[in-house]
């Protein structure tokens, strides 16, 4: 199958890039970074708002994973403005190529941050109402303002669609200030672990190469026109997190400061459909992850 990933030399599309190059389909991505992670792949440096080069791009594409945009949560409240313009704007631009070149799947890379604006208590599925009063962070509206504009492309072009919602990804090529990131920098200099908050939130992390993996899967039939939490297994508390790494990296002290204005608390979310549709699951356990990811540092460094 030929497909098309934009953002494909960031963490998470890097890794998507490598699993779908394994799984034996023709890669182009479509960058403005001037790196080539994957040799195997085809590589254009091109901007989400190019809009010859994008709408050539997709000519002859089965399907295009639309992962570009801000996903840096403080990068967004900085400059709210370019946020919305790479996360609306650019799902829009990237829907509407797929529709007159007749790519055959969008596949739309969301977050779990969006269930901290649904209705309700207990475990959310991919069917909880949205509370647009309980939107919080703008990177949450942008998310979700792109997911309706996939909907609409959907009911009024036929455009077919499949969206991932990713629970917070963790392992090699991730970016320092990303949590675990700076947790396991702060240990291995033997500096105190720094928890914004209670250290109470809690959070599904997953593996980033378990993450990769269910973007194979999702191009099966199954998956058309449907909307899948891509969540671990097991929640941990932030203080949780800092606890492990203290144990696998070195025993170092833990801080706490006030925490972040709007931040993702945490809810509980099933992974349930992803498993009954695509059967994917996360396998890797966050100590067997973070060792992973010590790694390849190790590595990277050598």
């Amino acid at each position: 199958m030929r497909v098309a990933v934009t953002g494909g030399c960031g963490f998470i599309g890097s890794h998507v890039v490598d699993k779908l190059v394994g799984a034996g389909h023709d890669v182009l991505v479509i960058d403005k970074a001037r790196q080539w992670p994957n040799p195997a792949a085809e590589y254009l440096i091109a901007d989400l708002f190019d809009i010859e080069a994008l709408d050539s791009a997709l000519d002859g594409a089965d399907a295009v994973f639309h992962l570009a945009g801000a996903a840096d949560v403080n990068h967004v409240a900085s400059d709210p403005l370019r946020a919305i313009r790479l996360n609306v704007d650019g799902t829009g631009r990237v829907l509407d190529c797929a529709r007159r070149r007749g790519c055959r799947r969008v596949v739309l890379a969301s977050t779990v941050w969006v269930y901290g604006a649904t209705a309700g208590t207990g475990e959310r599925a991919e069917d909880a109402l949205v509370d647009l009063r309980q939107a919080g962070h703008l990177y949450v509206s942008t998310k979700l303002a792109a997911e309706l504009i996939t909907h609409s492309y959907r009911e009024m072009y036929g455009q077919e669609f499949t969206i991932l919602r990713y629970g917070v990804p963790y392992g090699p090529r991730m970016r320092d200030a990303l949590v675990i990131a700076k947790f396991v920098r702060a240990a291995q200099f033997g500096q105190p672990i720094v928890i914004a908050g209670t250290g109470n939130q809690h959070r599904n992390f997953v593996y980033v190469e378990d993450l990769a993996r269910a973007h194979v899967l999702a191009l099966a039939p199954a998956a058309a026109n449907q909307t899948l939490a891509l969540e671990g297994d097991t929640p941990a508390t932030i203080t949780e997190i800092a606890e492990t790494i203290k144990h696998v990296v070195r025993p170092v002290p833990i801080q706490y400061t006030p925490g972040r204005t709007a931040d993702f608390r945490g809810s509980a979310i099933s992974n349930r459909l992803a498993k009954e549709l695509i059967g994917w699951s996360p396998t890797t356990s966050l100590a067997e992850g973070i060792r992973k990811y010590l790694d390849w540092l190790g590595n990277a460094l050598a």
